[in-house]
């Protein structure tokens, strides 16, 4: 929900009265931080799109520091909970009267970091696209592999022609990488090259690491706006709605899912595995089972299982194959973790963003499937058909609503560093864009909640045990 607080429209006081207003409403305004902050004698400028020929401001059309987003907009009238209780809100993304870059001095560096994600292209093509027609800037880069491209590699100048298509690839034109963050190396580079706007495209270690280039830009008074734009196909950022690439991620999904079900069918006993992605949450997974309505049991990192005795997952599917000669199970990459064989060289392996390697859940699985059958029914037929369509995922371009999603993310980016602001992410909170402290976002997990009625319906759907030993 988004909603707007009285002040004055006197330019000059619309900070002081934004906040007072703040001070007397029950709200927490969670206020992403300004250039302003450590630089008070910014100058700021007329927005140009005051003259652009495709928009025409109205009054309503800038937003102000008194639009903000409510993230809590259920509201429990019982008296549980205290009425004076404050609730967090955001500043509303959109364009400001008033700017804080001189689009003709600006200068842009666009990274993209971590895994392959459905959309990486659009978002880099948007924000090209808006920087360049909205704001007529012209200075637009590209950092090519990841944050070592920082220091490591040449910048890519970017122009609206040359990204023209890229919407249409998958992946990411400006290549990627994980790893190779050199903190004074890539602040000492955006400063050397004259960068003073920052689009950082990534994950939750991307985003830790965009916390300490915004950090240490602060620290040196740098005049250098940076944002995040949060990807995950996982959807697994927090306080915002969803993440781009997650509508893509659960469509092809589908795919894998089908799949496995003509599989199963088309045998005697026999089982479709399925491992989608998800570290620490799933979220795909529960997605995937809901809209396939082919799934008979689906394990994700948030819940525990086990394989033997009552209750367990070799009785449920028993019991399935007995019922309808064949069974779908689809499993998170995080789940089961802890119940995978591991030496100790293994379990003090990490990647190069600094996470653990997961075991192959799937294929762990698929072996444990096959121990148990020939050991309980050596005499009858059984089939195991595993497919892990994780690459095959990732590696797609978005589709229609995450390709309009990217556009949206990136042209609220774009107008919150022009209007001075640095330091957030931009993102829907039910169903409106806010800036929200890069910080903030950073330390948010949205893990599944067991407990609310997405799961139950999951176990409605699928009949699957609680996999509580009893």
């Amino acid at each position: 929900m988004a909603v707007s607080l009285p002040e004055s429209t006197n330019p000059t006081t619309t900070t002081q009265n934004s906040e007072e207003s703040f001070s007397s409403c029950p709200f927490k305004l969670q206020k992403p931080p300004h250039l302003t902050d450590y630089l008070p004698d910014l100058k700021s400028y007329t927005n140009p799109l005051d003259n652009n020929p495709f928009y025409h401001p109205t009054d309503g059309f800038y937003l102000t520091h008194s639009d903000i987003i409510l993230r809590q907009i259920i509201i429990d009238l019982s008296g549980t909970f205290s009425s004076g209780a404050s609730q967090f809100v955001y500043h509303r993304a959109g364009p400001r009267q008033q700017i804080f870059f001189d689009p003709s001095s600006t200068r842009v560096a666009i990274v993209t970091c971590g895994g392959l994600c459905p959309g990486m292209n659009t978002v880099i093509r948007e924000l090209v696209v808006g920087l360049w027609e909205l704001y007529g800037v012209r200075q637009i880069y590209g950092i090519v592999a990841g944050y070592r491209g920082f220091y490591s590699r040449e910048p890519t100048e970017l122009n609206p022609k040359l990204v023209h298509d890229w919407h249409k690839k998958g992946g990411t034109v400006l290549e990627t990488s994980r790893g190779g963050f050199d903190l004074h190396k890539i602040v000492d580079s955006i400063q050397s090259r004259g960068f003073n706007q920052v689009y950082i495209i990534g994950g939750d270690g991307t985003l830790r690491g965009a916390v300490k280039i915004f950090d240490e830009i602060c620290r040196r008074k740098l005049n250098i706006g940076v944002a995040a734009i949060p990807k995950t196909v996982d959807n697994d950022v927090g306080i915002i709605d969803k993440s781009f690439g997650f509508q893509t991620a659960v469509e092809m999904a589908q795919q894998a899912i089908n799949a496995a079900y003509v599989e199963a069918e088309s045998a005697v006993n026999g089982i479709g595995l399925v491992k989608l992605m998800g570290r620490s949450t799933g979220h795909i997974a529960l997605y995937a089972t809901l809209s396939s309505r082919d799934v008979d049991c689906c394990l994700i990192p948030e819940t525990e299982f086990y394989l033997e005795g009552k209750g367990g997952l070799f009785e449920f599917l028993e019991k399935r194959l007995k019922e309808n000669g064949h069974a779908v199970l689809v499993v998170a990459e995080g789940a089961g973790q802890d119940m995978i064989p591991r030496t100790d060289a293994q379990k003090k392996e990490r990647d190069e963003s600094g996470n653990p390697v997961f075991l192959d859940v799937g294929a762990w699985l698929k072996s444990e499937l096959r121990n148990w059958w020939s050991r309980d029914h050596p005499n009858d037929l059984f089939t195991v058909k595993y497919i892990d369509p994780t690459y095959m995922i990732r590696a797609v371009p978005a589709n229609a609503m995450d390709n309009l999603y990217c556009t949206l993310l990136a042209h609220s980016a774009i107008h919150g560093v022009m209007a001075g602001y640095t330091g957030f992410v931009c993102g829907p909170i039910n169903g409106n864009y806010a800036y929200i402290p890069l910080k903030e976002v950073a330390e948010a997990k949205n893990e599944v909640n067991v407990m609310d009625h997405k799961w139950a319906w999951v176990r409605s759907v699928t009949n699957q045990p609680d996999f509580v030993r009893k």
